[in-house]
Order: C-alpha cells, then sequence, then structure tokens
C-alpha cells in the first residue's frame, strides 16, 4: 500500500540515525505527528527504498514495542475513551470527538504512521531478519504483529492483512496496493484465500519462542527481559482476547480457544507483574503519551467524564483519586471537578480547577498543585485484571467451568492492586460495598456488573473499553448531550482514513459508517 511504500522510505533514514537511543529518537517523531508525516529531507536518494538497511533485532524490539504502546495511548485512545466517558472534551478538537463527529482525516497518522509503517511493517522486518537463526525475537514479533493487527481490525473492520506487509522488498507494483481481506478471514482465517487466521499468527509465535536462537532478546526486550515464559504468557492470554472478541459470531471457536488455555499450566497473566505494557521516563522526548498531550502540548482539552466520576462516586471507590487529580479548596474539602460529555455544564476556568487523568495514568505528581507529573506511567494494554474479568465473561456467556464471582473479585483487586492501594483499603473496600463486588441476578445482570467493573479498570486504554462495550452492551451509556456525528449515536468503527482511499484503489470509497457494525459486534 502507499503508506508502506512511502515508510520505507522513511525508514531507510531512521536506520542510519539509529545510534541514538531508538526509544528516544521514535517517540520524538512520533510527537512530531507520526511516522508517515514525512518531508523531503528524509528522502535519501541513493538508496533503494525498497530494501532497508539492516538493523540490529534489538533496535527492531525496542522500537516495536514502544510504537505499539504509543499507537495504544495516542490520538486512538484519546478519542475511545471520550466515547466511552472516561473523560470528557473541554476545548478544541477533543469537543468534536466528543460529540462523535469524526471522518477519515482524523486519523491518517495512527494509520499509515503508527499502524503499518510502525508497529505492522517494524515487525515484518524483525521477523524477516530472525526468523532463520534467532527465532526467539521472530517469536516476539509475531505475537506483536497479531495484536497490532487485531487493534487494527477491530477499529476499522476489514483492512490490508494478507497482503499488506508484501511491499518489504518488492518491486511489483501490485504489492503497493494490497486487498482488504474481511474482519471474518482475519480472525479466523481462510485456507482458500491462504489468509492465516490471528489465532494461527500467535501460536505461531509462541512456538517459536522455544527454538535454539544465536541470539536472544534481553534488556532489549522492554516489556518482559526477554523471559520466555511471560511472553508465552501473553500469548494464551491474547488468545482468549481474541476468541471473547468473535464470541458472538463464533461461540464454539471461542470456547475451543478459551478451554484450551485455560487448561494450559501456568498459561495465562495471573499476576499484576506479568502484564502487557510499556513503561515511559521522566524525561523530556520520553513521557507517557497521555502525559505529553494532557500536560505538555494540550493541556485544556480533556478532563475527567462526570458519568465516570459519578459511577466511582456511587460506591465511595478510592480507585477515583488514583486515576484522576482531587482538587483541594481553601477549607480542605476535596472534590473531582468533571464534565458532561458533549457539554451542558460548567467547566472550571482554570486547569487547576478541574479533574484531569491522575498518577496512574501519567505518572506521580510533583507539586502540590497537581498541575506537573513526571509522565512515566507505563502504558497498560492487556493486563492481569482484563484476564480475570475476561475469563468471568467466559463462565457467564460461553459456559466455561468455574466461579465468575471468584474471577470477578479477583479482576477488582488486581485493579485496585495496580491502581497503588494497600490490602487493607481493598479489604475495607470489599467490606463496604457487598453488592458491588458480589455478583448476583440473572446472567446477564452478572456480565452487566462484570463489564462495568472492568470499564472502571481500563480507564486510560480506550481501545478495550470501546470493544467490551460494542460486543456486550456494557456498561450501558447514555449518549452524549449534543451527540451529532452519523446518527447521534456512540459511533462502532472508525471510517477509513482519507489518505488510503484516495492513494489504494483497492480501499473501499466510500467506506461503511462510522454506524455500520464490524462483523464481530453482532451484540
Amino acid at each position: 500500500m502507499y503508506s508502506v511504500w512511502k515508510s520505507t522510505l522513511v525508514i531507510n533514514n531512521i536506520m542510519k540515525q539509529y545510534r541514538k537511543i531508538i526509544f528516544a529518537t521514535l517517540t520524538s517523531m512520533f510527537l512530531l505527528g507520526g511516522l508517515s508525516s514525512c518531508s523531503d529531507e528524509f528522502f535519501d536518494v541513493n538508496s533503494n527504498p525498497n530494501q532497508p538497511e539492516s538493523v540490529p533485532p534489538a533496535t527492531l524490539l525496542t522500537g516495536v514495542q514502544y510504537s505499539t504502546a504509543f499507537f495504544n495511548a495516542n490520538e486512538v485512545s484519546r478519542i475511545t475513551s471520550l466515547w466511552m466517558q472516561h473523560i470528557a472534551g473541554a476545548a478544541n478538537q477533543a469537543t468534536g470527538y466528543d460529540v462523535y463527529n469524526i471522518s477519515g482525516e482524523s486519523y491518517n497518522n495512527q494509520w499509515n504512521g503508527e499502524m503499518y509503517s510502525g508497529i505492522l511493517q517494524n515487525s515484518q522486518l524483525l521477523i524477516n531478519q530472525t526468523q532463520e537463526k534467532n527465532p526467539a525475537y521472530a517469536g516476539i514479533a509475531k505475537i506483536i504483529k497479531a495484536y497490532g493487527f487485531a487493534m487494527a481490525t477491530d477499529i476499522w473492520g476489514d483492512i490490508p492483512y494478507s497482503q499488506a506487509l508484501k511491499a518489504l522488498g518488492s518491486t511489483n507494483a501490485a504489492d503497493f496496493t494490497p486487498a482488504f481481506d474481511t474482519q471474518q478471514d482475519i480472525y479466523v482465517g481462510n485456507d482458500a484465500k491462504k489468509i492465516q487466521s490471528l489465532f494461527a499468527l500467535v501460536r505461531e509465535g509462541m512456538a517459536d519462542l522455544d527454538k535454539p536462537s544465536a541470539i536472544r532478546p534481553g534488556s532489549d526486550d522492554v516489556i518482559y527481559g526477554g523471559n520466555v515464559t511471560r511472553w508465552k504468557r501473553l500469548g494464551n492470554t491474547l488468545l482468549m482476547k481474541l476468541a471473547l472478541t468473535i464470541r458472538l459470531q463464533n461461540p464454539d471457536l471461542a470456547k475451543t480457544v478459551i478451554n484450551e488455555v485455560l487448561s494450559t499450566p501456568g498459561g495465562l497473566i495471573v499476576d499484576n507483574a506479568d502484564d502487557f505494557q510499556v513503561g515511559f521516563a521522566n524525561e523530556s522526548g520520553k513521557w507517557n503519551p497521555f502525559y505529553s498531550f494532557n500536560y505538555i502540548n494540550r493541556t485544556t482539552d480533556q478532563m475527567l467524564g462526570q458519568r465516570y466520576r459519578d459511577t466511582l462516586l456511587l460506591s465511595n471507590d478510592p480507585r477515583l483519586g488514583r486515576f484522576f487529580t482531587p482538587v483541594t479548596a481553601a477549607n480542605g474539602t476535596i472534590s473531582y471537578p468533571a464534565a458532561n460529555n458533549g457539554g451542558g455544564g460548567a467547566i472550571p476556568v482554570t486547569v487547576a480547577g478541574r479533574s484531569r487523568y491522575g498518577q496512574y495514568i501519567v505518572g506521580t505528581h510533583t507539586n502540590a498543585a497537581l498541575t506537573t507529573a513526571t509522565g512515566d506511567a507505563p502504558v497498560r494494554m492487556i493486563t492481569n485484571f482484563q484476564r480475570a474479568f475476561m475469563i468471568a465473561e467466559a463462565i457467564l456467556t460461553l459456559g466455561i467451568a468455574g466461579n465468575a464471582n471468584t474471577v470477578y473479585q479477583e479482576g477488582i483487586r488486581a485493579s485496585m492492586l495496580k491502581a497503588g492501594l494497600t490490602t487493607a483499603e481493598i479489604n475495607a473496600y470489599f467490606t463496604a460495598n457487598p453488592t458491588v463486588v458480589t455478583l448476583s441476578g440473572s446472567p446477564q445482570r452478572q456480565l452487566n456488573q462484570v463489564m462495568t467493573q472492568k470499564w472502571i479498570a481500563n480507564v486510560g486504554n480506550g481501545y478495550e473499553a470501546w470493544n467490551d462495550w460494542r460486543r456486550t452492551g456494557f456498561p450501558r451509556l447514555a449518549v452524549a448531550n449534543n451527540a451529532a456525528g452519523e446518527d447521534g449515536t456512540i459511533p462502532v468503527r472508525f471510517p477509513y482514513p482519507t489518505n488510503e482511499q484516495q492513494r489504494n484503489p483497492n480501499c473501499p470509497n466510500p467506506g461503511p459508517r462510522a454506524n455500520v457494525k464490524v462483523w464481530w459486534d453482532a451484540n
């Protein structure tokens, strides 16, 4: 596709400059608008754009891991977190997203620079370079590649998949305008079309992890430090996530996959220490994307959403003060000033008078006014608390053996521990809120409880919260005030980027609108 061709030109220059620390290089480029926002200075007329220079596997691995976290926490998260009402738009572009006004112009960089030219192309480069002699690297890259493609198809529906990365090293013009595969084929595969399923891609990556490798990942793996066991736990947990995503369309396959991973000894993430997350640093250019946006670049745009705040206040949930900043009045009273999604309420004039992302999302605050933070909080993608809530959902909806209430409570505790609460504080919350922490009523009511707690815990991961809401309809969210968009409803997909529609004749144009469900969304 065009984006792959363009990014290959960019990547030649990036690789030459990689004497700098990868983290600083990639993060700085992303903050300037993404790898796809290239200018003439990036073009090297003396090199073949289809044959990027060889890059050490360690460099590629570190880069693709940060790329994955950045995509999860950047524009996609900002938009979906507004729709899921974790936050509300207070100014500028966020107020438009808040009432569902989006278009293909909104995320050209996210499709081109961050996803295809970033996560996916660099994962494939890593696979190509290491499959034969260092398959441990290739295995990690395949798991990340599967996660990247899952994000892309969940967001846009049908996307370039089986042909998407053929342009690497190719001189065939057709490889630069790949076909769009259906979401169904991407998830479950299509032997007739030679399309590998996401499930098969994850399993292939896990199998590679155990193969002899001349060089194995170490500190260059900023997620698990080269620990194969932990990568396998992620792989199995990702398989369960993929299975639940399609459970409404293919419940038999979903149940088979989930039973398979549950029967694998030590097969899942079962500790917060094994979470799939990427840490950031308290240093300019290396900050967490949430911090960069909310505390440096666009300080007035977003604040705490009123519906989210009110949900936590109902049970005096102690996570609220970790997820968002409290405001202390002159008399010592603590409050959490929030905004209605779509407007309709007063917004405090000063930023200091608003609740914004707190230490859990952006890092520990370093001043009493809570206006400066360290920016070093990790971006959390697949977590232990998600795993527990996923099992609870599987028990309630697919008849998987187990006690839904046990894993439901496990998910709440894991989230609270991750937010920094002590065991004593968690126990006190459980004692004070027995109806909140105990499943009761019909399976549908219990599913509502599970997904509401997962929605609370997933603050900072709008992509996952949006996926869950589309699949289950929970939590029940009223539309934003002054809702606009396609038909005044919460969007259920992103329209295709205009750049891809203009440059790839295989891209549907016009494509499905934002109110048209993707294949797996049969709710």
